[in-house]
């Protein structure tokens, strides 16, 4: 049976890796997106799929808890983003990259260890880097190494609690570390992959891919 402990799991880790290196912005994104993420969990609207579900539900009248979260991911992206005291194009580009990684860490948590590698595999790079954005890419890389066997086994899984969270900190370290250009870039592709999903299966398209199937099934049960 699978536990859902993976989540709260993955949001006590980089909360203490967070607070411990002395990064409070990461610790405000971590903490949003996992409460948010577990309130989902919990009141989640399971007929409601993706942004045009959420958004027809609205038009029915209807506020699913997935409106709620992106809506709350938004506000508390604000508050963490490191481009706050600047322009507001900047501003905004920090908002997708956080609000916006963490919605896409979730789309990518449908096999067991996919979100965590992706993740592991972006932050990894910018761990050796100097400052907050190092510190951060290191506890994310760290929490998401040591939570993978147990994902890859089937034990935990992360839901929306974890895989927000883990997300969430990984867009705030890529705002932060980049430079404006590759950073609104980054966002770019956030942005395109998060509609491409509206239209697109992630797992058609990687199990289509021999590279990228092999990456997605390493370290899997057989199915």
């Amino acid at each position: 049976m699978i536990d859902l402990a993976g989540g709260p799991g993955a949001a006590a880790g980089l909360l203490v890796g967070l607070a411990s290196a002395r990064v409070p912005a990461g610790v405000l994104a971590a903490s949003a997106a996992a409460g948010l993420g577990l309130y989902d969990d919990l009141a989640g609207h399971t007929h409601a799929r993706g942004l045009r579900g959420h958004a027809a539900a609205l038009r029915r009248g209807v506020v699913t808890s997935g409106m709620v979260k992106m809506l709350g991911l938004a506000i508390s992206s604000i508050a963490a983003a490191p481009s706050r005291p600047r322009r507001a194009r900047a501003l905004l580009t920090d908002v997708v990259l956080i609000a916006g990684t963490a919605n896409l860490a979730n789309l990518l948590d449908l096999r067991p260890g996919r979100a965590l590698k992706m993740a592991a595999a972006v932050a990894a790079p910018m761990a050796t880097g100097p400052g907050q954005p190092g510190d951060a890419a290191a506890v994310t890389t760290g929490v998401c190494l040591a939570l993978l066997p147990a994902d890859l086994g089937e034990h935990d899984m992360l839901g929306d609690c974890g895989a927000n969270a883990v997300g969430a900190v990984l867009g705030w370290t890529l705002a932060a570390r980049l430079g404006p250009r590759s950073r609104f870039a980054a966002a770019g592709t956030v942005v395109g992959l998060t509609l491409a999903s509206e239209r697109v299966s992630f797992t058609r398209v990687i199990e289509n891919h021999p590279a990228l199937a092999a990456v997605d099934r390493w370290g899997r049960r057989p199915s």
